[in-house]
């Protein structure tokens, strides 16, 4: 089933696709023109159309369309460029993170045996920063993914339900 089908069964105009996926009418045009959508677009119209990327992926594939233009694979590589750095980023914060801690910690222990031998107030701070440690690591390395893409999928459906209900006073 194609956008173009599945935006009529819903008996949607191009401008409502639009705007419940978030993206301009123009794009909606031109997926609906023949052009391969790219991963994000696929994103917003799996979200719309409570599917997985992965159907409508397959989809577009099973309709012959032509091989996607050389637009749409800059805009796949943006986008992975895109994603890519933003991993980059958030591993060098992880690892600056570790580095602190590192410099930091033996610090605190001198000072307090220092200053206050017998009385370890320093465990009060390098526990909890050591646990904070492990959740930024379990996060960065996906392990955490509690609010991946997955529940942003489902949170915007239940938003397009409730809409959808207001809408038709059901």
């Amino acid at each position: 089933m194609s956008i173009t089908s599945r935006r009529i069964d819903k008996g949607w105009t191009q401008e409502q696709l639009a705007e419940a996926a978030g993206l301009s009418v123009r794009t909606v045009q031109r997926i609906e023109g023949g052009n391969s959508a790219n991963l994000e677009s696929l994103k917003c119209f799996a979200a719309v159309f409570e599917t997985d990327v992965a159907a409508l992926i397959k989809e577009q594939e099973m309709q012959n369309e032509p091989r996607p233009s050389a637009t749409t694979d800059l805009n796949d590589k943006r986008y992975l460029e895109e994603e890519t750095i933003e991993y980059v980023k958030q591993l060098k914060t992880f690892y600056t993170h570790i580095v602190v801690f590192i410099i930091v910690t033996p610090c605190l222990v001198a000072l307090n045996a220092w200053i206050s031998y017998g009385i370890w107030w320093v465990v009060f701070a390098i526990l909890p920063w050591a646990f904070a440690i492990a959740m930024h690591a379990l996060t960065v390395f996906g392990f955490l993914n509690l609010l991946g893409p997955k529940w942003e999928q489902r949170q915007f459906q239940k938003r397009m339900r409730e809409h959808e209900r207001n809408r038709t006073g059901r």
